[in-house]
């Protein structure tokens, strides 16, 4: 087909001929915007090739062609629109009958009139579409049998053939929605008129919205019909052109399969790498990739090691099958120990600072000493010497013995003393705990809150290369519920890891290449190292479970006060030595000072000349 205006070819296009393919003949570019303008594609060079799969009427505009003002319609707008055949009009409805029996045209036909028209039984209002169905001759007049159409139902007219118009003709056939109106292409050239606007003569020019595909574009383009440039149809000589859509690792979680899915990596996100793993260097641009699924389960933990200078930091699968063990957990603060509480469950701990006590500005505020055995009961609130309510935490603090096997109920219960400790203390705890019980990682987050420390002591048997059991210990820092997808790279099929669209969302294309069906179920890596500032990143973001809110400021204990007045006692003595150092240096040499005093025979008055303290220096 001849090139031709993108507007010309939308308003003539069937709808149902969709999918077709254009070329455009001539570019177009919006300085300003490289790519789109209000979301809509705006820029094409000549020989671009684009799809076009769907249209919708964004709007209608409505135009008086005598004065060439305009009006935005809906399209859902409701009145009805018929044609007029030509520019001529009638003086009165005896032409317009002479007028249909000289070009062979058949009755009915339809016209209005562009004034009211008034007869007994009704008024006609103006631009009325009538029906001329017939002329009937009447004793002295010849009358038009008009029908005229309303809501409920047809009222037959009789008008006399010398009542005065102007008068119009119309095309033959009932009033037309707007959209048939824009739909029928006898009409795309005619006038029409419509009796809801105020124009007696208007033109319909519709805007349309196209959504195409185009070559290497993730997204589909939306085109405005109205932008200038060329197309021309070349659905017949492109049946073996195929469109690459590219699609984000989301979007293939989000669509749910079908899997596996063979692609090819386009583009690799920008920046630093978050897994410290041997197969994020083969993510790059046109590695082929197989994706199987959604990895089950989808929630991790995130760990850090413990006891060495340098921390390392993994991201544990739920899948992990290695065996764990409880590690006594560390406590900096009162506040700490709050936070890690769990209702039914005992928690001992060993206080390992010394911590002195102040009964006065808090009743039952008792000291800690080093090896002090505490059982922590529960939160609660005390009445401060300043006059405040102040949050504690009520303990029982243990004897020596209270923990011995065989020790009878009632006896540890004397032993016990009821203490309470101040949230915003710190100090040192470690927890009393003798479990030597093996968990899975499932049953452990499951019985226990995080963080929790643990050893692993039994690697995962299906991970050769499993670092965890190396370490002295491991704090498990939370758990997060993040969907993974499972892949493995052609180069390497047997070998399967995970990745996080969230966090790794590459951009690929589907590729056409037979992967490597699997022996058995799928065996992928359930430790994944990552780096610091990825680990980071995950401990800022909100975390699946509950956690305690944040730990208030410190306040200032007796031993902190005591330690205070001895730094400022410190500071004023510091501060007079360096005064008398500063000194004027009059009297270094005493016996010369001295020796011009006059001196007194024993037993005399001193005179005033005779008093040191008046003495004068020559």
């Amino acid at each position: 087909m001849e090139p031709v205006s993108l507007q010309d070819f939308v308003c003539a296009l069937d709808p149902a001929s969709l999918p077709r393919v254009l070329r455009i003949c001539s570019g177009v570019y919006f300085q300003g915007s490289i790519y789109e303008i209000s979301g809509n594609e705006c820029s094409f060079s000549t020989g671009d090739l684009i799809k076009v799969t769907h249209v919708c009427l964004r709007k209608v505009v409505c135009e008086n062609p005598g004065t060439g003002q305009t009006i935005e319609l809906d399209p859902n707008f409701q009145g009805h629109f018929s044609p007029l055949t030509g520019p001529q009009s009638y003086g009165t409805l005896e032409e317009l009958v002479s007028s249909v029996m000289r070009s062979s045209k058949k009755l009915p036909i339809w016209f209005m009139s562009t004034h009211r028209i008034d007869t007994k039984d009704r008024v006609v209002p103006q631009e009325q579409p009538l029906m001329l169905e017939a002329v009937e001759r009447h004793p002295k007049t010849c009358y038009a049998r008009c029908v005229l159409g309303t809501k409920t139902e047809p009222v037959v007219l009789y008008l006399p053939l010398f009542q005065k118009g102007p008068f119009w003709e119309l095309e033959t056939g009932a009033p037309r929605t707007m959209l048939q109106a824009l739909q029928d292409p006898a009409l795309r050239d005619l006038f029409l008129t419509c009796p809801a606007l105020p124009w007696r003569t208007l033109t319909l020019k519709p805007q349309y919205e196209i959504q195409a595909i185009m070559h290497l574009r993730r997204t589909i383009v939306q085109i405005p019909s109205t932008l200038e440039v060329d197309v021309e149809d070349v659905t017949a000589s492109s049946q073996h052109i195929s469109f690459i859509q590219p699609l984000l690792l989301s979007e293939v979680l989000a669509r749910g399969g079908p899997f596996p899915l063979t692609t090819e990596i386009l583009e690799v996100p920008e920046g630093p790498p978050i897994f410290l793993s041997p197969w994020m260097g083969s993510l790059q641009k046109g590695q082929r990739l197989c994706i199987y699924g959604l990895a089950f389960p989808s929630w991790r933990v995130i760990a850090s090691t413990k006891g060495r200078k340098v921390p390392r930091y993994f991201m544990i699968s739920g899948a992990y099958q290695g065996k764990l063990r409880r590690r006594p957990r560390e406590f900096s603060t009162v506040y700490d120990l709050l936070s890690v509480l769990q209702p039914g469950r005992s928690l001992r701990v060993v206080a390992t600072k010394d911590c002195e006590g102040d009964e006065v500005e808090l009743p039952g505020f008792a000291s800690l000493a080093v090896g002090d055995r505490l059982e922590v009961m529960g939160p609660g609130q005390a009445h401060g010497a300043q006059g405040g309510d102040v949050d504690i935490l009520v303990c029982h603090r243990l004897s020596d013995q209270a923990g011995e096997e065989g020790e009878e109920c009632e006896e540890e219960a004397e032993d016990q003393e009821q203490i309470v400790l101040p949230l915003y203390l710190s100090g040192g705890f470690v927890e009393d705990m003798s479990d030597g019980r093996r968990y899975s990682l499932a049953d452990l987050t499951a019985q226990f809150s995080l963080p929790c420390e643990v050893k692993v002591v039994a690697k995962d048997a299906s991970q050769p290369a499993d670092p965890l059991p190396s370490f002295s210990g491991l704090r498990l820092e939370e758990k997060i519920m993040e969907p993974f997808l499972v892949v493995s790279l052609d180069s390497e099929p047997d070998k399967y890891f995970e990745i996080p669209p969230r966090w790794l969302d590459l951009t690929v294309v589907e590729a056409e290449w037979q992967p490597r069906q699997p022996a058995g179920s799928l065996l992928t890596v359930t430790v994944e190292e990552v780096t610091d500032a990825f680990y980071y990143h995950l401990r800022k973001l909100p975390a699946s479970g509950s956690q305690p809110p944040p730990r208030p400021p410190k306040r200032e204990g007796l031993g902190g006060q005591k330690k205070r007045s001895s730094q400022e006692r410190n500071i004023k003595s510091f501060q007079v030595s360096e005064l008398v150092k500063t000194l004027p240096e009059v009297t270094k040499d005493q016996s010369n000072t001295y020796s011009k005093i006059p001196t007194r025979k024993k037993g005399s008055r001193p005179t005033k000349s005779q008093d040191p303290g008046k003495a004068t220096l020559d």
